[in-house]
């Protein structure tokens, strides 16, 4: 990371990762294929999206090495409510975090059939539980 950082100063510039893999291997992992589904199609591209285009800088998340991200959560009194996607590659993030909650007032949502990106756009499921999102609101920022 260091030596990425001196190549970034002498350009000048800061070198991309890259994003979604493109064209998509016939071999590339579920994950990837819902990735490249949602950030490569018109059902999710966007000019300015990294992931549909040059990626996120090469040392962006650099910050995050010395950051125990779930290290405090059991200190958390606010009310939280994870929601994810029953087939998510990522859903074991939240079943992790959600264990590491205390209070009656934390709940884990699992949406079932629902992948990652299904809860970007409802992925023509139906998947994004606003009915459940507004009475989260109302109940604990009202």
């Amino acid at each position: 990371m260091n030596a990425q950082r001196i190549v970034d100063y002498k350009n000048g510039s800061y070198e991309l990762g890259g994003g979604v893999v493109d064209p998509l291997p016939e071999d590339a992992p579920f994950f990837v294929k819902d990735y490249y589904d949602y950030y490569k199609t018109v059902r999710g591209y966007h000019a300015r999206s990294l992931n549909s285009n040059g990626g996120w800088n090469k040392i962006g998340c650099m910050s995050f090495y010395n950051q125990p991200i779930l290290c405090y959560a059991g200190e958390i009194r606010s009310a939280v409510l994870l929601v994810h996607g029953e087939k998510a590659h990522s859903c074991y993030f939240s079943r992790d975090a959600f264990g590491k909650l205390t209070g009656d007032n934390k709940e884990l949502l699992i949406i079932p059939d629902a992948v990652h990106t299904d809860l970007y756009d409802g992925g023509g499921k139906n998947a994004i539980p606003f009915d459940k999102l507004t009475a989260f609101f109302q109940e604990n920022l009202c």
